[in-house]
């Protein structure tokens, strides 16, 4: 077992979270952007890493001061070492490099996807074989683990993710960012009065939502035309049946599929409700991360990291960031 101080900073949170012994947390410190990159719409990369920069030494020093231990307590260093925006992933490995170094600790590079898997490990147990479906704004994926850090992709999207296409609907309907939280909110409050069609419902493991997002797009747009207005609590209950019925439908298939103990959801979409609702009907265990653990933190990188760490599977000092990183790359045995 092992204290693992993790570093995330792949897009617009820093964090910084201590893991001891894989299951209980000393801390997870985030510094979160979202009310800055509201104004914009969405997030801007540059102005990401300018405020990571600012923030990161605070952070660290916060998180150990939560956990009432020194840097000298910790037994290994993670960080995220990608997918995500370059220059925000810099400055967390900068500094996990750093603290390395001056250490003498080991690195742990870690990939963000696998974080967001093993955040389910934090309170919960992963039975193997188990299949995790993948829901973010970068990702949508179906990865088949036969045994514990072992990935290999099943499914994936043609075009958008789940949350991107979330928060582009959000932006037509002119909702504040991040849009997916609101449509979910609005989606509980409205009714499945519009004909929206069903993307890419066939026997593969695969997603596309970019024609759903479109017929969005197409359907607001001619109501602007002829000067009336979209009832939007209707429109995203719409959107949110259809998406979520897409998702839950190709798990569960490649669950009953691939014979797999249960499904593990992960990644900021893992939080919306009427997923959760959908997934409930399951005839396959389902397991979700507690919603503190579902959009981008440290703990779920220490989470995977402590796994990395009883493996062995360290990183040498010139491990490089990159903006995209190949999941089943990052398997054990």
């Amino acid at each position: 077992m092992a204290t693992i101080l993790a570093i995330e900073s792949s897009c617009d949170e820093m964090s910084v979270a201590i893991l001891k012994d894989e299951k209980e947390l000393l801390a997870n410190v985030v510094a979160s952007q979202i009310d800055i990159h509201k104004q914009y719409g969405g997030v801007v990369p540059e102005i990401a890493s300018r405020k990571h920069v600012e923030c990161v030494s605070t952070v660290l020093k916060e998180a150990l001061r939560t956990a009432n231990i020194t840097i000298d307590d910790v037994d290994a260093i993670a960080v995220t070492k990608g997918p995500g925006l370059v220059g925000s992933l810099h400055v967390g490995m900068q500094e996990a490099k750093t603290l390395a170094i001056a250490t003498n600790k080991p690195l742990i590079g870690v990939h963000h996807i696998a974080g967001h898997i093993y955040a389910n490990a934090i309170e919960n147990t992963i039975h193997y074989p188990c299949l995790a479906l993948v829901v973010s704004g970068g990702h949508t994926e179906l990865v088949y683990m036969k045994s514990e850090f072992n990935f290999e992709v099943v499914g994936t999207t043609y075009d958008d993710a789940i949350g991107e296409a979330y928060d582009k609907v959000g932006r037509v309907l002119h909702l504040p960012y991040p849009g997916g939280p609101e449509i979910d909110r609005m989606a509980h409050l409205g009714e499945h009065t519009y004909d929206l069609p069903v993307p890419l419902l066939d026997d593969s493991y695969n997603f596309s939502f970019s024609g759903l997002k479109s017929a969005v797009i197409n359907l607001n747009h001619k109501f602007e035309q002829r000067g009336e207005e979209v009832r939007k609590n209707d429109l995203a209950c719409t959107f949110q049946d259809v998406a979520v019925e897409v998702l839950s439908t190709k798990a569960i298939k490649a669950a009953v599929d691939l014979n797999v103990k249960e499904i593990i959801v992960a990644g900021g979409v893992s939080a919306n409700k009427g997923l959760r609702e959908k997934m409930a009907k399951s005839p396959v265990p389902v397991i979700f991360p507690p919603m503190k653990y579902c959009t981008d933190n440290a703990a779920m990188i220490a989470s995977a990291a402590s796994v990395m760490y009883r493996h062995k599977k360290f990183s040498e000092l010139d491990i490089s960031v990159k903006p995209h990183y190949d999941l089943e790359e990052e398997s054990v045995g």
